[in-house]
C-alpha cells in the first residue's frame, strides 16, 4: 500500500486527509495518507524517515514550504518560480517537489467562482511562502498589475524583483500606503494575522463595486478577512477552502499521474460545511 501524509506545525487542525479520501474513488490502487507533526527544527530528519519508511509522497504546509524548496533534489517548473514547494515525491530515489498552491488558487477563482483576473488589479496582502506560490499562476493569467504589500515592505520589494520578468506588473507597497492605492478588482488575504488572532484594520478605500475578497486561510467559522470584506460590501468574499481542495487534486494528480476532479469534494465542502470539518 503506497502512504500519503501531510506535514506542518501545527498540523492538528489539517483537512488534508478528508479531502484526500475524498478521491479514492478516481484513483487506482489502495494507498493512506496521515498527518505527521514535525518539530520545528528537525523538518529535514522528518521527511527523511517517511521515505525511509516507504512513504510515496508529503504534502508540506506551514512552515516548512520554503525550507521543502531547498531539500529537493529535482523541481517542477511551478515550483522553480515559487522557491517554495507544497507537494513532495520520491521517484527512483530522488526528492522531486512540486507546488500546487497557485494552481489550485487559480482554478478555484476562474473555474469555481467564475472570477477573471485578465486586466484586473490584484491586491495580495502578505509575502511569505504561500505569495511565492501563487504569484507564477496569477501572472499566467495576465493581470493589470499585482501589488504586493507587507509589514516588513523589503519582503514585498524581494517577490517584486524576483517575479517582474518581462511584464512591469508588480509593486510593493507599506501598509501606510494602502488607503492611497485605490480600488482593486481582486484582494487576496495572504497574512498570518488569522493564525495569530491578529486583527485586520484595512481602508475600504480599497474596495470598488466589482471587488471580490479571497482569503488563503479557511476555517469552519467565517475568517477575519471574510468578515471585514463582508463588512465592507464587497460583491464576493470566501475563503481558502476550495484552493485547498483544487491543490490537493493536483498533489493527488502529480503522485498518482492522473487527472483528479476536486468538484465533488468542493461540492460536499461548500454545501456541508459542518460536516466537512467534522470530518477531519
Amino acid at each position: 500500500m503506497k502512504k500519503f501524509a501531510v506535514v506542518g506545525n501545527p498540523i492538528k487542525h489539517s483537512l488534508s486527509p478528508f479531502i484526500h479520501e475524498g478521491f479514492r474513488e478516481q484513483i487506482q490502487g489502495e494507498y493512506s495518507y496521515d498527518k505527521i507533526l514535525s518539530p520545528l527544527d528537525q523538518f529535514e530528519a522528518t521527511i527523511k524517515h517517511f521515505f525511509e519508511q516507504g512513504g510515496s509522497g508529503l504534502n508540506v504546509t506551514l512552515p516548512f514550504k520554503e525550507e521543502a524548496y531547498r531539500l529537493c533534489e529535482h523541481l517542477t517548473m511551478g515550483a522553480k518560480t515559487a522557491k517554495a514547494v507544497n507537494t513532495l515525491a520520491m521517484k527512483d530515489g530522488k526528492l522531486w517537489g512540486h507546488n500546487s498552491d497557485g494552481i489550485g488558487l487559480v482554478r478555484d477563482l476562474t473555474v469555481n467562482l467564475g472570477l477573471m483576473i485578465l486586466s484586473s488589479r490584484i491586491l495580495v496582502l502578505g509575502a511569505g511562502g504561500a505569495v511565492r506560490g501563487i504569484l507564477g499562476p496569477l501572472t499566467v493569467m495576465a493581470p493589470k498589475e499585482i501589488v504586493i504589500c507587507n509589514r516588513t515592505i523589503s519582503k514585498a520589494e524581494q517577490l517584486v524583483k524576483e517575479f517582474q520578468v518581462t511584464e512591469n506588473i508588480f509593486k510593493a507597497a507599506a501598509v501606510s500606503e494602502l488607503a492611497d492605492l485605490g480600488e482593486f478588482d481582486l484582494i487576496i488575504h495572504a497574512t498570518s494575522a488569522e493564525l495569530s488572532g491578529g486583527q485586520l484594520d484595512l481602508p475600504t478605500s480599497l474596495i470598488g463595486p466589482q471587488t471580490a475578497c479571497y482569503d488563503l486561510f479557511y476555517n469552519q467559522q467565517q475568517t477575519t478577512f471574510v468578515a471585514w470584506a463582508q463588512r465592507a460590501g464587497v460583491k464576493k468574499a470566501v475563503d481558502g477552502l476550495g484552493m485547498l481542495i483544487e491543490q490537493a487534486a493536483e498533489s493527488a494528480s502529480f503522485w498518482h499521474n492522473c487527472d483528479i476532479s476536486a468538484k465533488a469534494v468542493i461540492n460536499t465542502a461548500h454545501n456541508e460545511r459542518e460536516l466537512f470539518f467534522a470530518g477531519k
